[in-house]
């Protein structure tokens, strides 16, 4: 089966085309090697691509004949992903959550209050300790 249907089976890609186009941009690798969409995958082989800033890496178990349910995956292949990358991610969210681009003008009342907010709750656990 191909690198872009398998990952299209497997649920790590919406569509086909996504996975076509992640093949092309280079964010697939099977056992060490940058491979095209039409690379053939096997038993054993070790994928390893990136998306959403997460670097997964999986082992194929098995070749499905069509797409399969999200419960139904594991049989197909093993994640080999450390957590530590999904911690990552978390923090990388978490930082950008208070974040204002520059040039957007002055708060909104909606940001001044999350902002005071934010502020009274801090005042407040730094009284009670």
């Amino acid at each position: 089966m191909r690198i872009d249907k398998y990952l299209w089976c497997v649920r790590y890609y919406k569509t086909r085309n996504i996975a076509t186009e992640a093949c092309k941009k280079g964010h697939i690798t099977v056992n060490g090697q940058t491979v095209k969409p039409s690379r053939e995958v096997f038993p054993t082989d070790k994928i390893t691509l990136r998306r959403d800033q997460i670097v997964y890496k999986l082992t194929v178990l098995d070749v499905p004949q069509s797409r399969v349910g999200a419960k139904l995956v594991d049989i197909y292949r093993k994640d080999e992903t450390p957590a530590e990358a999904f911690e990552h991610l978390d923090l990388l969210r978490q930082t950008k959550e208070y974040y204002r681009a520059k040039g957007t003008g002055r708060p909104t009342k909606k940001d001044r209050r999350d902002i005071d907010g934010y502020l009274d709750n801090e005042e407040y656990d730094e009284d009670v300790e």
